[in-house]
């Protein structure tokens, strides 16, 4: 069994027959990655990654073979300047600081051009993710107040169920020691 990448030729042809009508169709790549994947049970994202490879392997002869006659192609990939990347933080932060999600910051700051918001959302993910103390010196520098972590802010949920509970406790022991000193009292004749 001949492979490209981990797919047979005819999972490949197949793949990118199935891009190549579903395009001229008027369906989204991302619509038609999702339901390959679950007529071939493959995830989404692995089927978008497959033909991205596929697009950029276009010098081998089996997958020229393949791509032949098909208008498909991949746009090119326009990196964050660094100081694109300073704004991006500046201003996405400076929205959540008004109290917005991270999502509707993104929105607000791409103005509505969804091609920018998700370019925005995957950039500032990523620098989340790999580049957190990048994050934390612009939220200082804007004089913002340093996000807190995913952990501590289970911890703080976890605290504050805690006092819940002791509360709830102290109340009940509280009213039961009060019926217990008038019972004394009633007893005694007070």
């Amino acid at each position: 069994m001949n492979k490209i990448n981990g797919y047979t030729e005819e999972e490949a042809t197949g793949l990118i027959e199935y891009i190549y009508t579903g395009k001229n169709a008027g369906k989204t790549l991302s619509y038609l990655f999702e339901t390959y994947g679950k007529e071939h049970s493959r995830a989404k994202g692995s089927v978008r990654n497959y033909y991205y490879a596929l697009l950029k392997k276009r010098d081998d002869e089996r997958v020229g073979k393949i791509l032949e006659g098909k208008d498909l192609h991949a746009g090119t990939v326009k990196p964050f300047t660094e100081e694109e990347t300073d704004e991006l933080l500046r201003k996405v932060l400076t929205e959540k600081s008004k109290g917005y999600s991270v999502r509707r910051a993104i929105m607000n700051v791409s103005e509505g051009d969804s091609r920018l918001m998700l370019r925005m959302q995957n950039k500032f993910r990523n620098l989340l993710k790999k580049q957190p103390e990048r994050v934390a010196k612009a939220a200082q520098e804007a004089g913002i107040p340093e996000e807190k972590t995913f952990l501590q802010r289970k911890l703080e949920r976890e605290i504050d169920k805690l006092y819940a509970r002791l509360a709830v406790d102290l109340r009940e022991e509280n009213n039961r020691l009060r019926a217990e000193l008038e019972k004394l009292r009633s007893e005694r004749g007070e």
